[in-house]
């Protein structure tokens, strides 16, 4: 009996199938979760699918007479990539991946303006000593190694 109430809870949980399966499929997984995460995620993807096709016309566009090729391929690679980015936050185990970065984010104690402030100036200045101690290293053993060529 165990099993049989296990296959069905089974059966109910997303199966998070591949990504291709996922594709053609206009759902969106989980709506009201990982919300800020998931749309910072797609805006990610798009501005990196956008750079892409913007630079692949400027390619093409130097390199052939053709605008309907030079055009039509960015273009046709920016809807793709739009649509697989959209598709792939709602991916269900990408997706289920992105709500639980979101909800261990809010459980993150974030310091106060006053503990970065004092962690910044301990880091500033141990990175100055460091950096002091390192120059004064160098000076010495530049004057050390240029006395003992002198005297070869």
């Amino acid at each position: 009996m165990s099993r049989d109430i296990a296959g069905s809870k089974a059966s109910t949980a997303p199966s998070g199938g591949s990504l291709s399966s996922e594709l053609f499929h206009a759902s969106v997984y989980k709506p009201n979760q990982g919300r800020i995460v998931r749309q910072l995620t797609v805006l990610a993807i798009w501005l990196i699918v956008a750079l892409g096709a913007w630079r692949l016309y400027a390619t093409l566009d130097g390199s052939t007479s053709n605008k309907a090729i030079a055009v039509g391929i960015p273009a046709g690679i920016l809807l793709a990539g739009l649509w697989i980015g959209f598709r792939l936050i709602n991916w269900p185990r990408f997706a289920d991946f992105l709500i639980a970065v979101e909800a261990e984010m809010k459980k993150v104690t974030w310091p106060s303006r006053d503990e970065v402030k004092r962690a910044s100036v301990v880091v500033i200045v141990t990175i100055a000593i460091l950096a002091i101690s390192l120059f004064l290293f160098d000076v010495f053993w530049q004057a050390f190694f240029d006395a003992l060529w002198a005297t070869a």
